[in-house]
């Protein structure tokens, strides 16, 4: 497991022979498991912490050691970061960030507050969240919901330069946190609902000026693909492999957003992350595969030159945004050490991947309630070879518009959404908050207007049938064979993100507000808190003074919370979610606060 460690922590070989192939600053950062540089925690996105003194056998014994009032209610996703004696933490909109002193009682040193125009919020799909900052080269680094770019300085607060990545009023937005790579800044950008035709930016990290920006679709300079080396499953993607996908001039509306994670592995030189749902809702205003939206993206940070891709969903019907994160790893599949890429799509499927040659080792339901797709066919014979196997019954292409397609799981936000799942190369296990929610989805016919909702479909979203009643559950699962390992229950989804430790110990929460420790190789509950708002942040940890600290921001909202968050009412609002967590607001409220444990003295 010498690589995984190599990957996740930064040290060793890689750094040395190397340095010229990551940022120092962030290697370093990521070296050293008392900070947090990045939301991901590490490169490859395995959200793993060498931090141990907290464990197995004491996290029983967790104690609130301090917390902190952000001042904004909505949902609050991502976590805060940890530089030095230093903690950053930010909000959603209006997208405040502040540098908290952790030497002086967590007092404010800067305050950065800036001034976007509220029009921005009723474009965002889905709340006004933001999964959080990214630190490098003594700059902490926002993407702000109207798309500004802004590098600040970490020691003062003061905007060292900002740049807009977006157009707010044809519907672009940022919800997503940045990718600090090398010389460059790497953003995304959402919209799929708005019919923006999406993409991922590299800036460069003391300028701010625009170095490269590669399209999800369309032509293939705009996507900056190689018909001849640009591979899928081993082949060459050929010439307009996408325009080939997409009726007329649709591609330009096509969506595909970028609002996820993004990985890098220093050796190979590429970046990873996914591109979402194309544009409409409706699969019969979209005939073809719409390429590359629901795709897996391999990507040379300097040029943007894409390596390879591999397409999750054709012909998305269902809003299977393929956005969720890449997590790197290197583990023996049929007897042969192999970089992967292991990825938990909103489709259900469990993907694992060579991250190097984009082939596809292990495609598996990673919830049994998925039924949209018997399998993915993995016979490299077949013509259908990496692709799902609809089941006719759930598709909302052959029922037909304004025809309600019932019981189709997963529901549209995914057997998992953006909540990023944790790896340990102790147990070398996935742990994978989940929403086990099946939905109804009826398209209908819809105009594109320019900054205005593109979605045509109406949807309601319900618990899956014949199971234990709840909306979620928290699995581990084993990425080379493609199997659950253990499943805790949850009521509702976990739309927190993982966190495992070397202590054995994997933390996550909860819709309610709690915040769950479990051992790592049964799933056994060792520790629970509930905090004062429904958790959808990330569990982190630091070290500050020798002593281990827990933290997670609680402030319910996100899909799934975005009744409560938003006020709304009607069942179907919401993209159908009001309905389907409408007793949410029997177990928690509105909140916006930082809670951070440690073990008593």
């Amino acid at each position: 497991m010498r690589a995984v460690h190599l990957l996740a922590l930064g040290a060793g070989v890689a750094a040395v022979a190397a340095p010229a192939l990551a940022n120092e600053s962030v290697m370093k950062g990521i070296a050293n498991p008392a900070e947090q540089v990045l939301q991901t925690v590490d490169y490859a996105n395995t959200r793993y912490s060498k931090l141990d003194q907290i464990n197995a056998k004491n996290v029983k014994d967790l104690q609130v050691a301090w917390t902190f009032s952000t001042g904004v209610l909505r949902g609050h996703e991502g976590s805060p970061l940890v530089v030095g004696n230093v903690m950053y933490v930010h909000t959603p909109f209006p997208n405040i960030v502040y540098a908290l002193d952790l030497d002086h009682e967590a007092k404010i040193l800067w305050k950065y507050e800036p001034k976007q125009d509220p029009s921005v919020i009723p474009v965002m799909c889905c709340d006004t969240v933001n999964r959080g900052l990214a630190y490098a080269d003594g700059a902490i680094l926002l993407h702000q919901a109207d798309t500004t770019l802004v590098s600040l300085d970490a020691k003062t607060g003061k905007v060292n330069w900002s740049v807009v990545n977006g157009d707010p009023k044809k519907g672009e937005t940022n919800t997503a946190t940045v990718l600090p790579v090398k010389d460059k800044v790497i953003v995304g950008i959402s919209g799929g609902e708005f019919g923006v035709q999406c993409h991922v930016t590299a800036y460069d990290l003391k300028t701010g000026k625009k170095v490269w920006r590669g399209y999800s679709e369309g032509p293939d300079d705009q996507m900056i693909v190689d018909p001849e080396k640009t591979t899928s499953l081993g082949k060459p993607i050929g010439k307009d492999s996408s325009l080939k996908t997409w009726e007329g001039d649709q591609w330009k509306t096509g969506g595909g957003c970028t609002w996820g994670w993004f990985s890098y592995d220093p050796k190979l030189d590429l970046m990873y992350y996914g591109s979402g749902n194309p544009s409409t809702w409706n699969p019969k205003q979209r005939p073809g595969d719409n390429k590359w939206s629901m795709t897996i993206w391999a990507r040379n940070p300097d040029t943007g030159m894409a390596k390879w891709v591999y397409q999750m969903t054709p012909h998305d019907e269902w809003d299977y945004d393929g956005i969720n994160e890449m997590i790197l790893t290197d583990q023996k599949v049929d007897g042969k050490d192999q970089p992967l890429l292991t990825h938990f799509d909103r489709n259900g499927f469990g993907y694992t991947l060579n991250r190097e040659t984009g082939a596809l080792l292990v495609a598996e339901k990673f919830d049994p309630a998925v039924n949209w797709a018997s399998k993915v066919d993995m016979d490299k014979g077949s013509k259908n070879y990496g692709r799902p196997l609809v089941v006719s019954k759930y598709s909302t292409e052959q029922n037909g518009e304004d025809t309600n397609s019932k019981g189709i799981c997963p529901a549209a936000l995914g057997t998992k959404d953006q909540q990023p799942a944790a790896f340990s190369p102790k147990t070398n296990l996935f742990y994978v908050p989940t929403n086990h929610v099946c939905m109804d989805y009826e398209p209908f016919r819809v105009t594109y207007t320019p900054g205005q909702p593109y979605v045509g479909a109406t949807l309601s979203m319900y618990p899956a049938p014949n199971s234990h009643g709840g909306m979620g559950n928290f699995i581990a699962w084993d990425g080379v064979n493609g199997k659950i390992k253990w499943s805790n229950p949850e009521q509702f989804s976990v739309w927190s993100g993982a966190l495992a430790t070397a202590g054995d110990v994997v933390f996550y929460g909860t819709l309610e507000g709690y915040l769950k420790a479990v051992d790592d190789k049964t799933g056994k509950e060792l520790f629970k808190f509930k905090t004062p708002s429904g958790i959808i942040g990330n569990v982190m940890t630091y070290q500050h003074k020798g002593k281990q600290y827990v933290g997670v921001l609680s402030g319910v909202g996100g899909w799934a919370g975005i009744g409560l968050a938003a006020g709304l009412t009607d069942p179907n609002a919401g993209l159908g979610a009001v309905g389907g967590y409408a007793a949410l607001s029997q177990y928690t409220n509105l909140g916006g606060q930082l809670t951070v444990f440690a073990l008593p003295n």
